[in-house]
């Protein structure tokens, strides 16, 4: 079970380097950076975040795969592969859906434009000359000059079980965001089909605090959005799911919702507590078939909370 950090989306510029270089010092196994909209690019922060380290791997969790053209994102990919060989991951996926229809890249068929996107650019990564004349991806004779000695791994950010699919039949990894719980990662798993070595990464809020309930106040905020639409799937194969969506419909808002969730609910949807209450939730949630569990930090002080994240790490020694 290999563990990483996420780099939050909003986290201020002058802490994004150190926040990369104490998570290397502090012993995580991968720094996970993110692209949303109107925040930071991703492959700028991988770049960043590659130099200013030595060890640690960084993974793009996730580029929208529709939002660029294939073969420049294979080159950028094989750029940072070059550079930093075995040491960088492409997450690619649909993207937000209301994000893609703001930026006009949102297809009738997403499902169609991610699987000709992130297959495409996983064979230009393993150095095969690519024709293909989809319905969203037109490519004839592309290859990369230099393709990289040490081809990067391809996660895709997905959830759906048609997408779930994809992945397990033709990338390297899948990458979930949060919350994962242990039924979820189970069905994601099963879901991904029989994919010998494909790799389950999971995005976990987390806080560390032998007071659990001042852990639970800390990650509520961020549990805003498991109610919506788009996180069906997370929630679905828990036993509260409908009493979950219920009590969404009956809050007048979010911040209604995430104060009235049930302590039990939060404990299930989030990494909190003491350190040894948060390895054994680790566990269980390896046992479900996730390989890598990525914590996301709360609070106020996201670079500071690296320190107590790091006081789960003696479970992978």
């Amino acid at each position: 079970m290999h563990t990483g950090v996420t780099l939050p989306r909003d986290l201020p510029v002058a802490d994004v380097l150190p926040f990369a270089r104490r998570a290397e010092e502090l012993g995580f196994d991968t720094l996970w950076v993110i692209e949303d909209l109107g925040f930071r690019g991703g492959f700028a922060q991988a770049a960043a975040a590659l130099a200013i380290t030595s060890r640690i791997h960084v993974g793009l969790g996730i580029a929208p795969a529709a939002a660029r053209n294939p073969v420049f994102t294979a080159m950028e990919a094989a750029t940072l592969a070059d550079l930093f060989p075995g040491r960088f991951t492409l997450g690619l996926g649909h993207g937000v859906p209301g994000w893609m229809r703001q930026a006009g890249a949102w297809g009738a068929s997403p499902l169609t434009s991610f699987s000709e996107h992130a297959t495409a650019i996983r064979r230009l990564l393993h150095g095969e000359t690519v024709t293909l004349d989809g319905r969203y991806v037109h490519l004839d004779g592309v290859r990369l000059e230099s393709p990289p000695a040490v081809p990067p791994a391809v996660a895709a950010g997905v959830r759906g079980p048609k997408s779930l699919a994809i992945s397990g039949e033709h990338l390297d990894a899948t990458l979930l965001a949060e919350p994962v719980t242990p039924e979820y990662a189970r069905a994601a798993r099963s879901q991904l089909g029989d994919a010998p070595g494909h790799r389950l990464i999971g995005y976990e809020l987390t806080a560390v605090d032998a007071d659990p309930a001042r852990a639970r106040d800390l990650v509520r905020p961020g549990l805003v959005w498991v109610g919506a639409p788009d996180a069906a799937a997370h929630v679905a194969p828990s036993a509260y799911a409908e009493e979950l969506h219920a009590l969404r419909a009956e809050c007048a808002d979010a911040e209604e919702f995430t104060r009235r969730l049930p302590d039990e609910w939060v404990d299930d949807l989030a990494l909190v507590g003491a350190p040894e209450r948060i390895r054994s939730r680790i566990a269980e949630l390896e046992a479900a078939g996730l390989d890598e569990v990525s914590f996301f930090p709360v609070g106020e002080d996201r670079l500071g909370a690296l320190d107590s994240l790091a006081t789960i790490l003696p479970l992978q020694q």
